[in-house]
Formats: structure tokens, C-alpha cells, sequence
């Protein structure tokens, strides 16, 4: 689809404040503005989606399933843009781009819902950082709940049709910082099918079993 803005424009549009001043995550709250460069992988890595034919992917029932909900995330999760795209044989990568401007996600905010009856005691006897908080707490609006309500809807429609189907438990992100980053990983999508003899996600004689 067509994004309504691009990278440049959108760190502009907010003077770097959703820049990543380092590497130490416990610091980053996922409902913050951002792109975000998601890899969610079947579980055993099974080839639930298709196959790879002649560089092309090629989508199985199931496969076309993940491919339609996804974009379906943008009806159901309105401070989301999508972004590039594709479902490989038992993962499927996307960016998502976050904008929760004029949202308030504020940790503590009545959004969020608290995951632990001790929590409130433990942040009152000593402070915590995001990413503790981020265990807690299951975030409206952040990444974890966009993703998790997206597996959530691939599973429940596989079955429905009978098929057997399972992801990975945990999912893999990297916050997009600048705009060569963007580029390569949005070429790195598109070129995925072709590469596929070559990717790590592939469970035959050339990929990591």
C-alpha cells in the first residue's frame, strides 16, 4: 500500500523524539511512534504457507490467510500503517509503523492492563524501567498486542477450517532508525522470495535446521 508519509518525514514530523539514543531496549516502550521491522516464525519452523517456486512465493491455504489478515491489522488497530510485506513458507516479515500521536500511552494509564496483583507494591518499593514494566504490563496499542492479536486471528481461522497450524511463541523486532535502514530492509522483503536458498529460516540442506 502507499504510506501516507515516509521515514524522513516522519522523524521529522516529530524532531527525533522516537529516536533510539542506544541499544539498551529496557529503555524503549513498544507503544512509543516508530518503525518497527517484525519477523513472526511458524512453530518448528514448519512450512505452513507454501512454497517457493522459480524464486516466487507461492501461498498454501493457510498461507493466504496469514496474507489477508495482515492487512486486515490497519481495520483493526487504528494508530497502525502498513508498510512492505511477505509470507515465506513459515514466517512472514513486515514494518509496521506506529503512530499513537495524540494517543495517551502513558505507562500507568488506564490502557494498559495490569498483569501481576503485586505490581503496584513493586513500583512503589523501587523504580522500574520500561522493560520491566513492559513484562508487567499488556500495552493497548503497542506492538506486543498488535502482533499478538494478529497471531491470535491466523490461528483461530486455520482451525476453523481444520487446518493444524501453530506459531512461534515469541516474535522478533528491530525498531527501523534511519532511513538506509528502511531501504535495506524494505529491499531485504521484497528480495526474500528469490533468496531463499540462502536464508536462515530455511529448514533444507542449504539453510539452519
Amino acid at each position: 500500500m502507499q504510506r501516507l508519509y515516509g521515514l524522513h518525514d516522519f522523524m521529522d514530523k516529530f524532531k527525533g523524539k522516537y529516536r533510539i539514543p542506544s541499544t539498551r531496549l529496557q529503555n524503549w516502550d513498544y507503544r512509543w511512534n516508530g518503525y518497527y521491522f517484525v519477523t513472526i516464525c511458524t512453530e518448528n519452523k514448519e512450512e505452513y504457507f507454501g512454497e517457493i517456486k522459480d524464486g516466487k512465493m507461492h501461498l498454501s491455504p493457510i498461507g493466504i490467510i496469514a496474507d489477508v489478515l495482515w492487512h486486515e491489522i490497519k481495520n483493526h488497530a487504528k494508530n497502525v500503517e502498513l508498510d512492505e510485506f511477505i509470507v515465506m513458507p513459515n514466517h512472514i516479515h513486515g514494518i509496521l509503523i506506529l503512530d499513537n500521536d495524540g494517543i495517551d500511552n502513558s505507562v500507568g494509564h488506564t490502557a494498559v492492563e495490569t498483569g501481576h496483583a503485586l505490581s503496584l507494591r513493586r513500583r512503589q518499593q523501587q523504580p522500574e524501567t520500561i522493560g520491566q514494566q513492559r513484562f508487567q504490563n499488556i500495552g493497548k496499542n503497542s506492538l506486543s498486542s498488535i502482533i499478538g492479536s494478529y497471531k491470535s486471528a491466523v490461528t483461530k481461522h486455520a482451525r476453523r477450517l481444520g487446518y493444524d497450524f501453530a506459531w512461534q511463541t515469541r516474535f522478533y523486532d528491530h525498531i527501523i532508525r534511519n532511513e538506509k535502514s528502511y531501504k535495506n530492509i524494505k529491499y531485504y522483503i521484497i528480495n526474500n522470495p528469490a533468496k531463499w536458498n540462502d536464508d536462515d529460516l530455511n529448514p533444507g540442506e542449504q539453510g539452519i535446521k
